[in-house]
């Protein structure tokens, strides 16, 4: 995400207002924004049959039948799948990809906005289509959709044979594989999910199933030696080509690298790794027991466990702090090295660091309301809607992007002005 060339100058701006919206069509769905605040887009019916997008209160000029997952590109572009006279195809600002199709869905958007992707049936086949241009090869089946971090490359799991209705054997046969660049893998599994590229761009691995009870991580099509009872999604390492993976054992979960476990103790459970931006560290949801959650670095859990949920561990851009969000007795809350925030919510989103590491802010809901929590601080605003707060490259603003008695408004606020 690019921010040096925001406006981080102007503090306060309605941008439009939503309840007008809401006055002139008969139906508002719910509301996308663009990650520099600027727009603000929802799919409007105008009568039956027929919708349209309003863009900070402009409507695009033509109306179609249905409108599908609509969302803002990197760049700020709208992009959704729309129908007109009974074809899909994919949208970005109004402008149609040429081909049509049955249905379009999986809408993938590299970091730069420049590449786009989704998954598209024809003809009774799936297949993928990059940039409006078909792939060349189609398949029984076509799920999930992982674009490579330079946006030139994408893969998705097939099924490699169509089965009969109440083919009820055909599921335990090994016939899924992934398909990158409108090749498939030479080898089919039982079951493949967690598809992941390289921070090259140039590998692709998935987790597979092999046998009922006998899985492992696949890397261009090519198995790693050692097989397991269990294993979770890979991730690759943020400067090499080394995979890491949650994996269960005999003693129970841990962390493997390349098939070898790297991790000296065992968990009831582990999940969601996630590495350093420097490659040097990384960190996972584990479960030292049953209905005990906490986050374990490098294989070192925290002494303090939660008994509901852990999610989304994260470090700073200083590789010195995890953040990650917990549930403790049905309430929210942010944990930072393993101490909570001492206040909680009914609901929280995933935290975010400031460039420097100094500060958190997460968006929280209580009562309905929605709010900016910085360093377990609430702002004194609530807010009716509300999106996930974003620091300036200095660190010493945040993005506030938020719908306020019916307005939607753009709030670039001072970090030392926060509650």
């Amino acid at each position: 995400m690019l921010t040096d060339d925001w406006d981080w100058d102007i503090q306060d701006r309605v941008i439009t207002d939503i309840d007008e919206w809401k006055r002139r069509y008969p139906i508002v769905q719910e509301c996308s924004v663009s990650d520099d605040g600027e727009r603000i887009a929802a799919i409007v019916e105008t009568a039956p049959q027929k919708a349209t997008v309003c863009i900070n209160g402009n409507p695009w000029e033509t109306e179609y039948e249905k409108i599908w997952s609509l969302k803002f590109s990197p760049d700020s572009r709208a992009v959704c799948s729309v129908l007109r006279n009974y074809e899909w195809t994919l949208a970005v600002d109004n402008v149609l990809w040429t081909e049509p199709y049955d249905f379009v869905w999986n809408i993938t958007i590299s970091p730069d906005g420049k590449n786009m992707a989704a998954t598209v049936k024809k003809e009774n086949a799936h297949t993928v289509a990059q940039n409006g241009r078909t792939w060349g090869i189609s398949f029984p089946e076509a799920r999930d959709l992982a674009m490579s971090p330079d946006g030139k490359r994408v893969a998705t799991r097939v099924k490699t044979k169509r089965l009969a209705s109440l083919d009820i054997f055909g599921f335990a046969e090994n016939i899924l594989t992934v398909a990158a660049d409108e090749k498939a893998w030479d080898r089919n599994f039982l079951s493949i999910w967690g598809i992941a590229f390289s921070f090259d761009s140039s590998r692709v691995a998935a987790g597979v199933r092999l046998d009922k009870t006998v899985f492992t991580i696949a890397v261009d099509g090519n198995t790693w030696d050692a097989t397991f009872a269990g294993i979770w999604e890979p991730l690759f390492h943020p400067r090499t080509h080394d995979v890491a993976a949650p994996v269960k054992t005999p003693r129970g979960w841990t962390l493997a690298m390349n098939g070898k476990t790297v991790w000296e103790r065992c968990f009831t459970q582990v999940w969601h790794q996630r590495y350093s931006t420097d490659g040097e560290k990384i960190t996972a949801v584990i479960a030292p027991g049953f209905g005990k959650w906490t986050v374990a670095v490098d294989g070192s859990p925290w002494t303090r466990t939660f008994s509901d949920a852990v999610l989304y561990p994260a470090f700073s851009p200083d590789h010195q702090r995890v953040a990650a969000l917990v549930k403790e007795k049905n309430r929210w809350t942010v944990a930072v090295d393993g101490t909570p925030w001492p206040v909680d919510f009914d609901m929280i989103w995933e935290a975010v660091f400031s460039p420097d590491s100094s500060h958190i802010a997460v968006k929280a809901e209580r009562n309905g309301l929605y709010m900016i929590v910085l360093d377990g601080k609430p702002d004194t605003h609530a807010y009716e809607a509300l999106w996930n707060p974003i620091f300036s490259p200095d660190g010493e603003k945040l993005l506030i992007r938020c719908i306020e008695n019916g307005k939607y408004c753009r709030k670039v606020v001072k970090v030392n002005d926060i509650a």
